[in-house]
């Protein structure tokens, strides 16, 4: 849900163009078959341990949500090789 919260975001800030709309986008998304992570409250209290490395706050909670479930994260952002997660590149 964090990465929908940031798409929307960036959307609404005119910083991400998608073509077929925001609606139409998370239907796409929904419809393939990519499993959303909830936040919960494991998240946030991993987020509170994280050294303060990136500032972005979707983006540590992504951090934090990955270390805390085990998994790696796709990105560009070379911010995130500061936190050990494991990384795909996008």
């Amino acid at each position: 849900m964090v990465s929908l919260w940031e798409i929307a975001i960036k959307h609404a800030l005119g910083k991400l163009e998608l073509l077929d709309g925001l609606e139409a986008s998370f239907w796409a998304m929904e419809r393939s078959n990519l499993r959303l992570l909830e936040l919960e409250q494991g998240h946030v209290l991993h987020l509170a341990g994280l050294p303060l490395h990136h500032r972005d706050p979707f983006d540590r909670m992504l951090i934090a949500q990955a270390k805390h479930e085990g998994m790696s994260i796709l990105t560009v952002d070379p911010a995130f090789n500061a936190y050990g997660v494991p990384l795909l590149s996008a």
